[in-house]
This record gives C-alpha cells, structure tokens and sequence, in this order.
C-alpha cells in the first residue's frame, strides 16, 4: 500500500505568519525509523512535509482510487504549524481531499487538544479530574483559587508552560506568562500531590490499553514532568507500574472511558496522577502520543509485546481495520514478506541517498549541454564516468568533433549484456535559454532534467541500489552514453544498433509522463527544407504570385495532418520577404514531420511533393527547392515489447507503483533498435512542461523510478 507519512519540518511554508507558532516538532531520525518500519512490512512511503505544499504532493503521489487502484494511506505525525487547534488541520485537509489517515478526526483532536473541554466532558460523564479555573488575564479574580495549583495552557501539549505555584502573587505570574506567551488562555488546575502514571491505547473497537506505565518522580509528591525534563534529562519510566491489580485496572478502564468519551480513534496515551490517598485522577489526554523512542507510548507498548515496527505497522492496521474493515497484517504471507522485505531494503537506501542523489543531479543540469557545447558536454560525461566507475563499469570513448564524446560503460567482460541503457546527455537550448537548477518542496527544475539528465542520475540510483545488494555483478549491462539526441543521434545511430546486437534488451533513459507512463511506442521523424526564389522580376505583380504560391503551398501542407491520427506535420523557421519595389520575393521554412508507420510516411511525403512541385506555368518565375526526409524511424509497438512491458507492469504492482503505457510523439535513440529487440523508453523520473514551458521532474519519483529500474534489471 501507499503511504505518505506527513510531520512538520519547513514552518515558514506558509502564505503568512499567523497566530500561535507551533514549539512541538518530531525529528527526523524519528520519522525516518517511522518510515523504515513501514517499508519493512512491505509499503511504499513517501515522507511529506505538512505544509501548504502538502495537497499537491499528495495528488501526485496516491494512487487513483476511482480509476480502480488500491487505495493508499496517511501515517500523519504532523503536529500542525500555527494557529489554533494545529493537530487538526492535516486531518481536516485529508478529509477533504478524501484520503484516510493514522489517527483521530479533527473534532478528536479539537477535543483532546482543548484541556478545558476534554475536563468538562470528562465530568459529565463521571471521570475523575482535578478541580479548575480557567483565567484570561492576570487581572483576573482568583479569589476562589484552592491552593497549589498547577498553571498551563490551555491548549498546548508535551508540558509546555508547566508550573506549580502556591500563592496568588506566583499565580498572576504564571497566567501572565501563559496568556503573552502562548496568546491563549491559562488553565489552573487543582494539584494533585502523589504519583504520575500514563496508559497508552492502541485500536478502536477493541482499544487494546498497553501496561501502566509510571513516571518515577524518586519518590517526591511534589514533582512534575517538565518540557525541559523530557528533552534534555527525561525522568525514569516504570513499567508495568508497581500497583496493585485492582488500581492498574481502574486506571486502564478510566483511560478507555476518557478516549471513547472525547470519541477518539487509533492511539493516545492519558496522563494520570495517583493522590497519597489512592484516588486517581485523569490529568489529559494525548490524542497524539509521541513515537519518539524513548517516549512513554514507545516504552510502554514494548512491554506489551510491540517492538518498534510492530507498533508503527499495528497503529496502521488499526486504522486500515476502521476504514476497510480488513487488516493489512494479516494479508501479507510469509512468502511475500520475504519478497517485499527485499524491496523494501532497496527502498531505504534509495530514500536514504535521495540528497545525494539531487546534488549530482544539480550539478548535471546546472551545465550547458548544448549538442555544439562539446565542453559543456564532455563535462557531463566526465561527471558520469566518475560515478560509474565506482560501480565497475570500464568505459570506452568514441572521439566526436562536431558534438561532445560518446562513451560506452559496460561491467561485462564480453561483447554480450543482459541490458542496453540508453542515456542521452545533451540538448537544443543555447546558453542563453538555457535555464539552472531549481527546486520547490514537490517539484525539480531545470533544462534537460527531464528530457534526460533526471533519467542520468535515476540510472545510477538504481545501480547504487544493486550494488549495495550485492547484485550488480550478476547483472550484464551495458551503458551508451549519446551526446547528439537532439540532432536525430547523427553521429550515434549506427554506433547504438551495433551495441544493441549484442543486447538482451534495450531500455532507454528519457523521462516518464506526467501520468505516471513509460513509453512503448515513438513516432518516426522526418524533416524537410523547402525554399522558393522570385526570378522574373518583369513585373511587380509576380511579388504577389510568389507570397500567394508560397503561403498557400504551407497551408496545404498543414492541412494534410488534419484528421490523421497516424502524422503531424508542423512548419517551423518559416520566414517570406519581399520588396515590390525591386521586385523581390524569398520563402523558406523547415517541415518538421511526425509519422506512426513507414507506409503513413511514404503517403505523406508523396503528398508534400506534389504540393510544392511548380506547374510548368511557373517554373520561369520561380526557382523552387525540396529536400530532406527521414531522420528517425518510429519505434513501433510489437508483441516482444508488450510482453517486457507487462512484466514490468507486475514489478511495479508489487512496489505500489503506477505504470502506464505511453506512445509519444516525438523520436528518440531507441526508435534506431532493430524491431527484434524488446525494448521500452521513459524508464527516467516522471515530469514535464508546466504552463510556463519550464521542463521539470516530480520530487518523489527520483526513488520510485530507480527502485523500478533496480528490480527490472534484477527480476526480468
């Protein structure tokens, strides 16, 4: 299953500062066991980070449920950023959007959140809570105040803004603080002298209470648990506690009372003190109790029987049970776990190694790999060779003068390999298009980082993983590196069929679509130049002939394309000057022509060539030239590719990754591979334009991508 596990980690992506600043934060090496727990149990976790960023994230990570794909799932540790009630506003989010999620709903948390209102509803239905005030200022009357009391806010957490005081004068203090401080009111509650415990829950229908926990205050009825106790020096953790039976189970029934009474869901843990008297008494309620491993809720579930990721995958199932009525544990077999437990190792490392993997990235598209930039390009492929040759792949050079070198990386000792990769490194934009590295919180910009230089770095990704599982060595493959894609592999072309005849199969570099596609067909490639020339300046009148015989020769061009969904044909550089006064008229333009069959492109250059052709009552006042013609063959779909691409459509099921088909207009490297050949493109990060013509990649799909790469070259 999918899932996004959210925390907070960038609080300043918001539209303003505003309200209450959230002081809570979970850190990372917490969310990252978090995220490893979930991947060892076989998921596919995307970490997110909740901020306003968070919905596009999400729609481009989580599968489409109304297009049949199993539904994923949010693990949210995101104790929100500002304003009021911040536990609420992820889960108010997915509930819009319609996503379901790890842990209470909104008006849960609200609740819970809300120390005052939890104490009402507590006390009518008949639970024990300390007697209290609430004040809004240090003006206030607090003539009815028993002695001590504890000050706090009244809607913060983790014992933010504890204090005991024990007269008046401390107290207008205290609320003083809480209300500049915390810019909300100061709940006073009765102070309970004695012994502090907590009861963590787990589930819903039944709740599962772990064993009763004490926090030891050394033998003190006057001490507290402060924020800077659980940071710096957190007091010892007993448990199960030392208590009689009878009092261990009153507390676990008050605690299950209090959870169903605020109509919680999944997890908390209830805080509780024990009076010198044996009274018990519910302090509060944590409807987000902490996984921080040292935390109560941890220590107490593991004497319970959970480890660290039982815990994680069991706080998970919990929910899938309330939303799916089914639990994920049970439907994992041992078999497939030993499978998944594999892939989920591949995971982590590719995870753990994505910032390394986006600083070669930058690095790559932050050079000018123009095809005529032979040292910009010749950069790239030293860039490459270094991380390839820590890989074991030898490398051979074929010296180019017009574009930048081609190199071939292989790690077979013979002419044979199990795979031919196809990875094209340069591109048509001038250093002054040229656009550098830039990133957002979801998204990777930059030229060519889609095109190819994201499909680079996910190669090498991919072979880092193999590597590490030990496994590159038993995997023939072969690496191409091409230097002039963008002029039709001019240079290449026979260089890669050659390679290629000694390939078991053929994949290819290029971006993924947008909509999660790899790519199982290209249309062929053809360009055309065509050039008309006034040569009887006899009459002024002719000016006109020529511009009336040259846009109408386009526009008929154009018109061929229409209604035809097997070619495009585009004008482009087109260009028409003349002078009636000297007589003078000049039309070119280029004819760049996208076809889907060799016989749609024999029809359509039949077509071109007679409507450029010059009746013989014009061939003396016009010069006319034609030329051109294929530069690429189309890469046409076949049982052998359908056949690899299905079975890479079952290695992505098993990884929660969504894979479709794709023919894409437009030519590449591959499209010169034999039809024998099975063979796929648009293996690289997935991506795009955006409506600013700005080339980008999505964030997450750096990992996706290579995981699948590492297992096709692994599986197939």
């Amino acid at each position: 299953m999918k899932i996004a596990l959210i925390y907070n980690k960038d609080i300043q992506g918001v539209i303003n500062t505003f309200g209450m600043q959230n002081k809570e934060f979970y850190n990372e090496a917490t969310v990252k066991k978090v995220a490893q727990s979930l991947e060892k149990a076989g998921h596919n976790v995307s970490v997110l980070d909740g901020n306003m960023y968070v919905i596009e994230r999400l729609q481009n990570f989580m599968p489409r449920t109304i297009e049949g794909e199993q539904m994923g799932m949010v693990f949210n540790m995101a104790y929100g950023i500002q304003g009021e009630s911040r536990y609420t506003h992820i889960p108010s989010m997915l509930e819009m959007l319609g996503i379901p999620y790890v842990g209470s709903s909104p008006s849960g948390h609200a609740l819970a959140l809300d120390k005052v209102m939890t104490k009402i509803i507590w006390q009518s239905k008949g639970l024990p809570t300390p007697d209290f005030w609430v004040f809004n200022s240090p003006n206030d009357d607090l003539s009815d105040v028993k002695y001590p009391v504890i000050v706090k806010p009244k809607m913060e957490s983790v014992s933010f803004g504890l204090k005991i005081v024990y007269n008046e004068e401390d107290l207008r203090e205290s609320i003083n603080f809480v209300t500049t401080e915390f810019q909300q009111q100061a709940l006073v509650e009765q102070f309970i002298r004695g012994r502090e415990f907590c009861v963590g829950l787990l589930g819903n229908t039944p709740i599962e209470a772990f064993p009763v926990l004490e926090i030891d205050l050394e033998g003190d009825p006057d001490g507290i648990q402060t924020v800077t106790d659980k940071k710096e020096k957190p007091k010892q953790k007993v448990c199960p506690a030392n208590l009689s039976s009878d009092l261990a189970e009153q507390m676990v029934n008050f605690s299950k009372q209090a959870f169903n009474a605020l109509e919680l869901r999944d997890f908390a843990r209830v805080d509780i003190r024990l009076d010198e008297q044996g009274n018990i008494y519910l302090l509060e309620i944590n409807s987000m109790a902490s996984l921080g491993e040292s935390g109560s809720y941890p220590t107490a579930a593991k004497v319970a029987g959970y480890d660290f990721q039982k815990l994680v995958n069991k706080m998970l199932d919990v929910a899938a049970v309330r939303y799916f009525s089914n639990s994920l544990l049970s439907e994992m077999p041992e078999e497939k776990n030993k499978r998944l437990s594999f892939n989920s190792r591949l995971r982590s490392y590719l995870r753990s190694r994505q910032q390394n993997t986006e600083i070669l990235l930058k690095k790559l598209v932050n050079i000018d790999s123009h095809v005529r930039n032979i040292e910009g390009v010749n950069k790239c492929t030293a860039l490459i060779k270094s991380e390839l040759t820590q890989l074991g792949f030898t490398n051979e050079i074929f010296p180019q003068y017009e574009v930048g070198n081609m190199m071939y990386f292989t790690n077979s000792y013979n002419e044979e390999v199990d795979y031919l990769i196809l990875m094209p490194i340069d591109d048509f934009l001038t250093m002054a298009d040229h656009d550098n590295y830039q990133e957002t919180e979801h998204r990777l910009y930059g030229t060519g980082i889609w095109e190819n230089k994201g499909g680079v770095v996910t190669c090498i990704s991919a072979l880092q993983s193999l590597r590490f599982s030990k496994l590159i060595r038993k995997i023939k493959i072969g690496i191409f590196l091409i230097t002039d894609s963008s002029i039709s592999g001019k240079f290449s072309r026979n260089l890669i069929k050659g390679k290629s005849l000694y390939a078991k199969k053929v994949l290819s570099m290029h971006g993924g679509g947008i909509e999660d596609t790899i790519i199982t067909s290209r249309s062929g490639s053809a360009l055309f130049s065509y050039d008309i020339k006034l040569i009887d300046s006899s009459a002024s009148e002719n000016v006109t002939s020529a511009s009336q015989t040259f846009f109408k020769t386009i526009a008929g061009i154009i018109d061929l394309s229409k209604n035809n969904p097997d070619s495009v044909i585009a004008p482009y550089q087109s260009d028409f000057k003349s002078n009636i006064f000297k007589v003078q008229a000049y039309g070119t333009s280029k004819i760049s022509t996208r076809f889907n069959s060799k016989e749609e492109f024999t029809q359509v250059e039949s077509k071109i060539k007679k409507l450029v052709a010059l009746p013989k009552s014009k061939q003396k006042l016009y010069q006319m030239h034609f030329d051109g013609g294929v530069t690429r063959p189309p890469m046409i779909g076949n049982d052998v590719t359908s056949e690899l691409f299905q079975k890479i459509k079952e290695i992505a099921k098993g990884i929660d990754t969504r894979i479709r088909e794709e023919h894409r207009w437009s030519s590449s490297d591959i499209c010169s591979i034999g039809s024998d050949k099975p063979k796929i493109d648009g293996l690289g990060a997935i991506g795009g334009f955006d409506k600013q013509k700005s080339e980008f990649i999505m964030r997450h799909s750096l990992v996706d991508r290579a995981l699948l790469l590492s297992l096709i070259l692994k599986e197939i």
